[in-house]
């Protein structure tokens, strides 16, 4: 498996992977247009000289280089909210107290903001179904953190994600029916796809801008206040093992939670190890055994490029940390477009971690 940077040709499957993700993963809308833009920019994000976040949208591709099948979607936006609006509700806490009559009670309310303007957000992460194996969910996971780790000067200092949150196996969110009902007389699929294609303002114009205390809302959609999807569960898992955290903001339209966390403070981030490459089979094997570590980890694994950027995993490596160098096989180096003496990142992938396997993270505005 190997993770790349998307290009045109990618269209068809991008298309494909458009429709099997459903309603409610506005980062990746069935649209030939949008999709071929989405993939224009991501192109041009790449190639740009950057020194700090600003609009770049990075999109990467996970391929099985034996049959050129396209597995799935992985991506970064550097700063989000400047192009088009990025909104949430925040959930704050009323208390009301009467001390004459010796009561008191505590409501939710939720308050329209742009709290997370500028942030850099991980995103459009989907892993086909029949393309589900090990290590290809984690990978495309990482693999963000592992570029961000590479190229910090490209993304900000907080990064979040917003989870899909709750809808019926007729697609249809309960949280949005009671706004529209009230609000905004649009179907789920409708506005969520206005979203995709950057409507949100529009939309928000029609949203109400006085706090809405939560328990007004019907059972339903007062459940799935930062609720995830059940295919989402897993992938929430492992952002929070990665440091992620729900403070209390959550999308608009489904309600599902917005995590964030200090970009510096996320463990791949932080435990990511850059280092020298070089061909395990042209090393002196008592050296590597007396000085390294090997312990058939599995890592993710990425050269330093950007619009060259390779990453796949592997469990045949060696690290030397006396001489911060990692010893793989030659058909690795070959995947990674690199040569011996190169730099390279890896990241060790938590064995614990086997089991979250998500066919979704994400979804962005």
């Amino acid at each position: 498996m190997i993770i790349r940077p998307i290009t045109d040709s990618d269209l068809p499957a991008l298309q494909a992977i458009a429709v099997e993700s459903g309603p409610g993963f506005n980062s990746l809308i069935d649209d030939r247009v949008f999709l071929e833009q989405k993939i224009a920019h991501a192109m041009d994000s790449f190639r740009r000289s950057v020194d700090a976040p600003d609009r770049e949208g990075y999109l990467f591709v996970l391929e099985d280089p034996d049959t050129g099948d396209i597995m799935g979607t992985t991506g970064i936006e550097a700063a989000v909210g400047h192009r088009n609006p990025l909104y949430h509700f925040q959930i704050s806490h009323v208390r009301h107290r009467s001390p004459e009559l010796g009561l008191a009670s505590q409501q939710d309310v939720l308050h329209l903001c742009n709290h997370y303007t500028g942030c850099s957000e991980v995103c459009s992460l989907f892993l086909r179904p029949q393309f589900r194996r090990a290590n290809a969910g984690r990978l495309l996971s990482r693999v963000r953190f592992l570029f961000m780790a590479q190229h910090p000067e490209r993304f900000a200092d907080t990064v979040i994600a917003e989870m899909r949150g709750v809808s019926g196996d007729n697609g249809e969110s309960p949280f949005w029916q009671a706004f529209q009902r009230h609000f905004v007389n649009l179907d789920f699929e409708t506005v969520t796809r206005l979203a995709g294609l950057g409507h949100t303002r529009a939309i928000a114009d029609m949203m109400p801008r006085h706090p809405i205390y939560s328990r007004f809302l019907d059972d339903a959609a007062y459940r799935a206040i930062g609720e995830v999807h059940q295919q989402t569960r897993p992938a929430r898992q492992m952002l929070e093992s990665e440091g992620f955290r729900y403070t209390g903001y959550v999308d608009p339209f489904d309600a599902g939670p917005t995590l964030e966390v200090r970009r510096d403070d996320i463990r791949s981030i932080r435990d990511s190890i850059g280092c020298s490459v070089q061909p395990l089979e042209h090393t002196d094997a008592t050296l590597a055994q007396a000085h390294g570590t090997h312990h058939h980890d599995t890592i993710a694994i990425a050269n330093g490029g950007v619009s060259d950027f390779r990453a796949t995993v592997t469990d045949q490596a060696v690290y030397l940390p006396r001489h911060n160098r990692l010893l793989v096989p030659g058909h690795v180096l070959e995947q990674l477009n690199c040569a011996s003496g190169d730099t390279i990142g890896f990241t060790r992938l938590s064995p614990a971690a086997q089991a979250a396997m998500p066919q979704e993270v994400s979804h962005a505005l």
